[in-house]
């Protein structure tokens, strides 16, 4: 569905590979592989992409208007990978613009990118495997197994795995941003 998403958008908006590898600072070939479902984009490159499409991130993976009840079973679901493709994310949510709901896992050593960085919505976090912290306008806040923090986006952040051992948490933002 993203595949099909970036193309649809890259052609309403006339625009080709090249011109959008342009605006969106990657590669034609990268975004090919994408268009053909050869690879999974990071999260970074999907949130360049929506960026120069002025679309939030749920519109790439729109598939028309959500269904009333979304199962999404593990396997099954779109896979995202943080900005150097290392933090891995599984989408639960269906294609809407009110809320996005991640699956994300780091192994130890890992953080969700190398800056904090903010963007307009509500976030929430919580710890379902190991720890992690949470890095919040310049404030640290150790999270353990159950633990959450939610805190407005706007406020600079990242989060990241200090320990020796993975961790996995639960992160909802609303309304989904690039």
């Amino acid at each position: 569905m993203l595949q099909e998403q970036v193309r649809r958008l890259r052609k309403e908006r006339g625009m080709s590979l090249r011109q959008l590898a342009d605006a969106a600072g990657v590669s034609a070939g990268l975004l090919s592989q994408i268009e053909r479902g050869n690879t999974d984009p990071s999260l970074s490159t999907i949130r360049k992409l929506a960026t120069v499409f002025g679309a939030d991130l749920s519109t790439l993976f729109a598939e028309g208007a959500p269904p009333a009840v979304h199962v999404s079973s593990p396997g099954k679901r779109p896979k995202l990978s943080g900005a150097d493709g290392d933090i891995a994310y599984e989408r639960l949510t269906p294609g809407r613009t009110d809320l996005e709901v991640l699956h994300g896992r780091m192994e130890p050593g890992e953080s969700t990118s190398d800056e904090p960085w903010c963007h307009p919505s509500t976030e929430c976090a919580v710890v379902v495997v190991g720890s992690m912290t949470a890095e919040i306008g310049g404030v640290r806040y150790e999270l353990v197994i159950g633990e959450s923090v939610t805190f407005d986006s706007r406020l600079p952040h990242r989060y990241f795995n200090d320990s020796g051992a993975p961790a996995e948490f639960l992160l909802s933002v609303t309304p989904p941003n690039p």
